[in-house]
């Protein structure tokens, strides 16, 4: 890029609300060798918005330190907190940062996102996104990201750790050893081999379940709303029924939808063997906690291990409360079934990686409420962009930047839509100064504009 004082802003300057990724600089694009399909080398330009030191990143509720580090190395301008905010603190805060991180504490509601002025990108540095208002931010531009395999294997393993203890009653054996009651039984408890282990939803912690369950001699059945090809020996039941019918324990892997709210009340649990185990590891809202009460004090189950509850407190604390409490047999944790060093490390380096593409390539692939775009490495030239453009999905548009882009050199570029937001990314080179300028201005005035960006 020619030394100049090129504006590089995100938005057009008529969108409220708008975000400004990039700042005005003049900076020369590092390089790197990439091999080429058929041998050789291409040398590709390594895209960034200007100046990366204007960029602000916001990272709440002690992200690991992978995702500092990788945000560091940039040159964006990076602010950690341990804790969430309060929403007021938040509000104020959010004003003035192009990207944010958070976990499942922080809360960012419409009313946060409307006050987020240069707001670009969202990384959810767990599973879960309902702490998003996805809607608001897709149309805002905002593209929220999120990590939803990196703690799959932590899940699993606290799952098979949890079916020992129950089949054993080591939980309220426990309780009794620190009060002092030596009680010494047999009675109601078993091994786990042999028996049956029902997975509500085959996904990648459902089946990485599979495969250690049936390591340990377990039989498997799962049931999930597609087929899927088993692993191992396991089988696909058509109905729920059907599994909670067949299995001595049943485990919850699914995620929160309309579909899935309450999805294991009363009659589920009276389908259920007299004296089988459940465990729920998913989210908080899929099982019907006053009827899994009743079903465990009654003896119908043998017991249960929740991680999840539809209202955890915000805070560490003596905050819980939950009609479990006291139940025979009743394992209760706070959440904690990603919560370990090797799945936090690895949340951090993947949302981390996701937000450091879309920041200084545009690439979108992998956003949970945004078209998923992406483009291959941009040629080494110097009068070479990437121009990047968020839009209402409506009719018409490709035509008005076709006109726009006609009497340019357009490399390459692909578009994609999600709901009523879409995304366009395009390569163009042989561009003067003036002509990135004329490009920028035409594109954000579009009547259809929600975020205009332009990386060098």
């Amino acid at each position: 890029m020619p030394s100049t004082n090129t504006p590089a802003t995100i938005t057009a300057p008529n969108t409220p609300g708008g975000v400004e990724l990039a700042a005005a600089a003049a900076v020369t694009p590092s390089t790197r060798e990439r091999q080429g399909s058929f041998g050789g080398s291409t040398r590709v330009k390594v895209l960034k918005p200007f100046n990366t030191a204007n960029i602000k990143i916001l990272l709440l509720e002690n992200v690991n330190e992978t995702a500092v580090s990788a945000m560091r190395a940039q040159g964006y301008q990076v602010e950690t907190h341990a804790k969430a905010l309060a929403e007021d603190v938040l509000i104020e805060k959010i004003k003035d940062v192009h990207c944010i991180g958070i976990r499942s504490k922080t809360k960012l509601t419409k009313k946060v996102l409307d006050a987020a002025e240069k707001l670009g990108v969202i990384g959810c540095f767990c599973i879960g996104t309902n702490q998003v208002d996805l809607e608001v931010a897709a149309q805002k531009g905002i593209a929220v990201f999120n990590s939803p395999f990196s703690n799959s294997r932590s899940v699993a393993e606290l799952v098979i750790a949890e079916i020992v203890l129950l089949s054993r009653q080591l939980g309220d054996r426990n309780n009794e050893m620190h009060q002092g009651i030596w009680s010494k039984v047999s009675a109601n408890c078993y091994e786990i081999r042999g028996k049956t282990l029902g997975i509500v939803g085959y996904g990648h912690i459902g089946s990485q379940l599979s495969v250690l369950a049936e390591s340990m001699g377990m039989r498997v059945i799962f049931y999930d709303v597609v087929a899927l090809m088993p692993l191992g020996t396991s089988k696909q039941v058509t109905t729920l029924d059907e599994l909670l019918e067949a299995s001595d324990f049943v485990t919850l892997h699914v995620p929160e939808t309309e579909e899935t709210k309450n999805m294991i009340g009363e009659h589920e649990l009276n389908c259920m063997k007299q004296g089988s185990f459940l465990i729920n590891a998913s989210r908080g809202t899929i099982v019907q906690i006053p009827a899994l009460a009743k079903a465990l004090r009654s003896g119908h189950l043998g017991g249960a291990a929740v991680d999840v509850f539809p209202k955890e407190p915000a805070a560490n604390g003596k905050f819980f409360e939950s009609e479990l409490i006291g139940c025979p047999n009743t394992l209760l944790t706070p959440h904690i079934g990603g919560s370990t060093e090797e799945a936090q490390s690895m949340i951090g380096v993947e949302v981390s990686q996701a937000l450091i593409k879309f920041i200084n390539n545009g690439t979108s692939i992998g956003a949970v409420n945004f078209p998923e775009v992406d483009l291959r490495a941009i040629r080494d030239e110097e009068n070479s962009i990437r121009l990047c453009y968020t839009h209402m999905n409506v009719p018409g548009v490709l035509l008005r930047i076709t006109n726009i882009l006609a009497e340019h050199n357009v490399d390459k570029q692909f578009s994609d839509s999600k709901g009523k937001i879409a995304y366009l990314m395009a390569d163009i080179s042989d561009v003067t100064p003036e002509q990135i300028q004329d490009i920028y201005r035409l594109v954000s005035e579009t009547p259809t504009n929600i975020v205009t960006r332009v990386l060098y």
